[in-house]
C-alpha cells in the first residue's frame, strides 16, 4: 500500500484527537453550544482550530483578519493564540450568530482583542485598504460565502504582509470540486453550482498564483495555505 491510499478511519481520527487535542474550555463550550444550531456544518473542527493557532503562533501573528466569523470559534482560537496587544478583526452580517460567540470571548477574556465588523466582508477589506491597512495583517482566514472567494481572496493579498499567511477553507467543497453530483441532498440545498465553479477556478488559480507559496491539506473540508512572497 502506498501513503497516499492510506484511508483515515473515523477510529483513527478519534485515536489522533485523543493524542494530541488540547482544547481550551471556552472553546469546548462554544462548539458545544454551537452544534445545537441548524447550521453547525460550517464551524471548523477543534483540530482545525488548534491548528491554525499553532500556525500562528508559529509566525508570531499579532494582527488577524477574520472573513467570516459565524458563531465565533475560530476567532476564539485566533484572539487566545495572540499577544495580549494583539487585534482580531472578524466580519460577518449576521449579528445573532456573532453574539452566541461573543458571550465565550467574554469568558475567555479576550473580548478587548476582538474588533467585529457586522457589515459584508467586501465593504469591510475595501474600508481597510483605503485607511491604509494594506500589507498589514499577519494571518487572514476565508471562510465566507463561496461565490465571493475570488474577491476575498485578492483583498486578502492587498491586506497581508509579505511572509504573512492566508488560509482558505472549504477548497473540497465536501468533494464537489472532484464529484458535483457526490453531495448529499442537504448539501444540494447549501452549495450551488455556481459555489463549486468558482471554488474549482480560485483553486486552479492559486495553484498558478506566482505571488504565493502554496499548500493544500485534506483538514477537515480541505484547507489552503497560502503565503505571500
Amino acid at each position: 500500500m502506498k501513503k497516499d491510499e492510506i484511508q483515515f478511519t473515523k477510529e483513527t481520527n478519534e485515536y489522533i484527537l485523543s493524542v494530541s487535542l488540547r482544547e481550551n474550555e471556552n472553546l469546548k463550550l462554544l462548539r458545544f453550544e454551537t452544534e445545537k444550531d441548524p447550521n453547525s456544518i460550517m464551524q471548523i473542527p477543534p483540530e482545525q482550530g488548534q491548528f491554525m493557532s499553532f500556525l500562528i503562533k508559529t509566525i508570531n501573528a499579532n494582527k488577524i483578519l477574520e472573513i467570516g466569523t459565524y458563531t465565533g470559534y475560530s476567532t476564539l482560537c485566533f484572539a487566545l493564540s495572540i499577544p495580549d496587544n494583539g487585534k482580531v478583526i472578524t466580519c460577518d452580517i449576521n449579528k445573532e450568530w456573532a453574539e452566541i460567540g461573543e458571550k465565550y470571548w467574554r469568558k475567555a477574556k479576550v473580548d478587548n482583542k476582538i474588533d467585529l465588523k457586522i457589515a459584508p466582508a467586501i465593504e469591510t477589506l475595501t474600508e481597510l485598504i483605503k485607511n491604509g491597512a494594506s500589507n498589514s495583517f499577519d494571518f487572514i482566514f476565508i471562510d465566507a460565502d463561496k461565490i465571493n472567494y475570488e474577491k476575498y481572496y485578492e483583498k486578502s493579498i492587498q491586506l497581508v504582509r509579505k511572509g504573512g499567511i492566508i488560509a482558505i477553507d472549504n477548497v473540497l467543497l465536501f468533494g464537489s470540486v472532484i464529484n458535483p453530483s457526490s453531495l448529499s441532498q442537504e448539501l444540494k440545498e447549501r452549495i450551488s453550482n455556481e459555489d463549486i465553479l468558482t471554488m474549482q477556478n480560485l483553486n486552479m488559480k492559486i495553484k498558478e498564483d506566482k505571488r504565493v507559496d502554496i499548500s493544500m491539506l485534506p483538514i477537515a473540508d480541505g484547507l489552503t495555505l497560502v503565503r505571500k512572497k
